[in-house]
C-alpha cells in the first residue's frame, strides 16, 4: 500500500531543498515571482534560484547553472523559455536531481512542434529518472510543509481537508480566495497541465494516503490514461469521495481543453458513465464542485434518501425542498410523534408538514435546541436542511431603542446567542447524520462563522445546499457498491 513518504510525490510535495531556475528580479517574470510566493509563504528549506546574469536574487545567493548549486536539489522549479526547457532538465539529471515542476508552457497543448519538444523532453528526463509534474502548470502547494509554488498568495490559515488535482492553474490558485469565503482550504493541491509524465491518477493516489485529505476535488479536460486512472479511483473512492468537474464534453469545451492543456477529450455522456463506474461525483459547475467537496468531506455517510427541511421563512424552505427532490432526494410528511414533540414551539401561522417553517419567532432555544434535537432523534429522516436567519443586526438595534425581558445589554445578547450557537454546532456533531445548513449572511455574520468553524457546512443558497446533500446521497450508494 503506497504511502506518503514511499510516493514518487513525496519529494515534490515535501521537498527539503529547491532549484529555482528562471528567477530573476524582474518583478513581471514569472519565475520571480514563483520564488517570492516560495519564501513569503514561509518554507523552511534551502531555497536555489539559478539565474545566468545575477549574482543575487531576491536576497539570496543566486548561481549561474544549475551545475553550480553546492548540493543537490530536492526538487526543480523550471520556468524558463520552452526552447532551453529540454537542456534545464539534462543539466538537473546531470546534477542528481529526480524531481521537477516544469512550469514553461508551449509544449503539447500548442500544436506539433509543442508534441515533437515534448517527445524530446520526454527522452531526456527519462534517460536519468526524473519524475516531473507539467509541463504547462503553475506548480503545487501543500500548507503543512509551507510550501507554495503557485503565483497567487496563499493564506497559512487556510489548511484545509480538500485535495485538489486540476489540469487548470487557475482552480488551484484562483480558488484560494474564493474557498477563503467559506473558511475552507486545500490540504494539498496540485496543478498538473500536460501530464506529459506524472499525471492525475498519481496525484489522486498519492492523496488517498494523505491523513489530512479528506475529500478530492478533480478539474478534468481530458484524461491521459484512462485505465490507470480507472483502476485507482475504483480502489480510492472505497474509502474517500471524489468529485470531478469535467469540461470536454461539449464542442466548445473539448477545443478549449486542447488548446489550454493539449487534452483529448470524449463525449459527455461517455465520462458520465466513466465516473459512476469509477465511483465518481460528478459537479456540472465551479460552485458544484467546492460544495459537494465541503459536504462529503465534513458529514457522515446517508443511510437513505429522506430528509428534513427546517426554516423559519417559506421561501427558502420551499426552494429547499423542490432541489431535494430534483437531487434525488425525499420530503417525506412529519410522523405524528415528531409533530407532537414540536407543536408548541410552531406558531400557528407555520407549517408542522415538511418542510417546517417557523415562519416569525424568536425563540432561539426552539430554533437551536428543540427542533434540530427532534429531528435529529427521528429515525424517520436520514439527513436535515436548515436554513438560517440569525438576524443578530437586527435584533441589536431593537435593544439599542427597546426594553428586553431577557438581555441587559447588546454584549449580554451576543454572549448567549454565541454560547447557544456553539451548543447547537455541537448537539449536532453528536448525532452523526448529515446536516447541512443554508443563509444568505455566510461569514460575516459571526454566528454563521463559529457553526461553519465547528465543521457544519453552510451554503449560500437553499439549492445549492439541498444539491450538497444529493451528492452526499448519491456517494453513500456508490461506496456501498464499490466495497461490495
Amino acid at each position: 500500500m503506497q504511502t506518503i513518504k514511499n510516493s514518487l510525490l513525496n519529494h515534490i510535495m515535501h521537498p527539503e531543498s529547491v532549484a529555482v531556475v528562471g528567477a530573476s528580479n524582474n518583478m513581471l517574470n514569472m519565475g520571480t515571482t514563483l520564488l517570492n510566493n516560495l519564501l513569503s509563504f514561509g518554507f523552511k528549506g534551502s531555497v536555489y534560484p539559478v539565474n545566468p546574469k545575477s549574482e543575487e536574487v531576491l536576497g539570496l545567493k543566486a548561481y549561474r547553472i544549475v551545475k553550480e548549486i553546492p548540493a543537490v536539489p530536492d526538487l526543480a522549479l523550471v520556468v524558463v523559455p520552452t526552447q532551453i526547457v529540454t537542456q534545464v532538465m539534462r543539466e538537473c539529471g546531470e546534477k542528481g536531481i529526480r524531481r521537477a515542476i516544469i512550469v514553461s508552457g508551449g509544449f503539447r497543448e500548442s500544436g506539433e512542434e509543442g508534441r515533437r519538444l515534448e517527445a524530446e523532453l520526454l527522452r531526456v528526463t527519462e534517460q536519468f529518472g526524473i519524475r516531473f509534474i507539467g509541463p504547462n502548470c503553475i506548480g503545487v502547494v501543500n500548507p503543512a510543509h509551507r510550501f507554495n509554488t503557485t503565483f497567487f498568495h496563499y493564506d497559512a490559515s487556510m489548511n484545509g481537508f480538500i485535495g485538489m488535482v486540476s489540469q487548470s492553474g487557475s482552480f488551484i490558485t484562483q480558488m484560494f480566495y474564493h474557498l477563503n469565503k467559506f473558511g475552507l482550504g486545500f490540504s494539498q493541491g496540485f496543478s498538473v497541465g500536460n501530464q506529459a509524465d506524472i499525471d492525475m491518477a498519481d496525484c489522486v493516489e498519492y492523496l488517498a494516503a494523505c491523513d489530512r485529505t479528506k475529500v478530492i476535488g478533480l478539474y478534468i479536460e481530458g484524461l491521459a490514461r484512462p485505465k490507470k486512472f480507472s483502476r485507482i479511483a475504483q480502489e480510492v473512492s472505497k474509502h474517500k469521495p471524489l468529485v470531478a468537474l469535467y469540461v470536454g464534453g461539449t464542442e466548445a469545451g473539448s477545443r478549449a481543453g486542447s488548446s489550454h492543456t493539449g487534452a483529448l477529450s470524449g463525449a459527455d455522456k461517455i465520462y458520465e458513465g466513466f465516473f459512476r463506474q469509477c465511483g465518481i461525483i460528478r459537479a456540472r459547475s465551479i460552485e458544484e464542485l467546492f460544495d459537494f467537496c465541503w459536504a462529503l468531506g465534513t458529514q457522515p455517510l446517508m443511510r437513505g434518501n429522506r430528509v428534513a427541511v427546517f426554516t423559519n421563512s417559506g421561501g427558502p424552505g420551499a426552494c429547499a425542498a423542490d432541489a431535494a427532490n430534483r437531487a434525488g432526494l425525499r420530503v417525506p410528511l412529519l410522523s405524528a410523534k415528531t409533530k407532537e414533540k414540536i407543536r408548541e414551539a410552531v406558531p400557528r401561522t407555520g407549517s408542522l408538514i415538511n418542510p417546517i417553517d417557523l415562519t416569525y419567532t424568536r425563540n432561539y432555544e426552539d430554533i437551536y435546541d428543540l427542533i434540530p434535537r427532534t429531528l435529529l432523534e427521528d429515525q424517520g429522516f436520514d439527513g436535515i436542511l436548515m436554513y438560517f436567519l440569525p438576524a443578530s443586526d437586527y435584533i441589536k438595534q431593537l435593544l439599542n431603542k427597546t426594553e428586553s425581558p431577557f438581555f441587559n445589554t447588546i454584549e449580554d445578547f451576543e454572549k448567549y446567542m454565541l454560547d447557544l450557537f456553539i451548543r447547537f454546532a455541537k448537539l449536532v456533531k453528536s448525532y452523526q447524520k448529515p446536516f447541512l445548513g443554508s443563509s444568505f449572511y455566510l461569514r460575516s455574520e459571526r454566528l454563521i462563522r463559529e457553526v461553519e468553524d465547528l465543521g457544519i457546512p453552510i451554503l449560500p443558497s437553499p439549492e445549492r445546499s439541498a444539491n450538497a446533500m444529493g451528492a452526499l446521497y448519491r456517494y453513500s450508494l456508490m461506496r456501498k457498491l464499490m466495497v461490495q
